[in-house]
């Protein structure tokens, strides 16, 4: 008899439905989150318990979490934090660049003729301008200088006359007079952070130059 009840006994089991050991291992994760924020919130002033098992106990908590976070980032269930690649946007139609590079034109043109104002040096046409501008779309920039696609130069230089023919007619209006670009030739400096640069010389029409 003694042997069948021995024989009978079975090892008692866990019992606990699955769902609810989820909820407790959550609910003690998420404590310990708490626990973690709290302490970097305030590293230097964050208050210590006087009691040990108080201390053991968040100390354990803490190891436990970062056991955790080990075990499923070796299973590969936390993505690893790396260079992010930059979503590629879609190409611009040829008419949304056209457009885009006219709103350049424009106020390169406005911000080119509000520094042609009257210096002693526009006399001999020497006065010297100078307009910098932001284009973080390079093919904006390749369509406002009719280049067929982003700039491949980090300086050059545009004859006056094809340089007016793509931003436009450019004169500056003073007492009296009129100004214009006298440079034979307009320096464009571009950077691939999208900075650019116009420059070149200004002043009274000059006879021996051909506008």
């Amino acid at each position: 008899m003694a042997s069948q009840a021995s024989g009978s006994k079975r090892k008692i089991e866990d019992t606990t439905p699955a769902p609810a050991k989820r909820a407790r291992s959550n609910a003690a994760q998420a404590a310990t989150v708490a626990l973690v924020n709290s302490i970097l919130a305030n590293p230097k002033g964050y208050p210590i318990s006087g009691s040990e098992d108080v201390v053991r106990k968040s100390l354990v908590d803490l190891a436990t979490y970062a056991r955790s976070l080990e075990q499923q980032l070796a299973g590969g269930a936390i993505p690893v934090a790396g260079p992010s690649k930059a979503v590629a946007k879609p190409p611009r139609s040829q008419a949304e660049l056209e457009e885009a590079a006219d709103k350049l034109r424009r106020a390169a043109q406005s911000g080119i003729k509000k520094q042609m104002s009257w210096k002693p040096s526009c006399k001999t046409g020497s006065a010297k301008w100078s307009y910098d501008g932001i284009c973080p779309d390079p093919e904006v920039f390749g369509a406002l200088l009719g280049l067929g696609g982003p700039p491949k130069f980090k300086m050059k230089k545009f004859s006056t006359d094809e340089f007016q023919k793509l931003v436009g007619p450019i004169q500056g209006s003073v007492r009296y007079d009129t100004l214009y670009i006298t440079s034979a030739e307009v320096t464009v400096r571009w950077s691939d952070t999208g900075e650019f640069k116009f420059s070149g010389s200004y002043g009274k029409w000059q006879p021996s130059k051909d506008y």
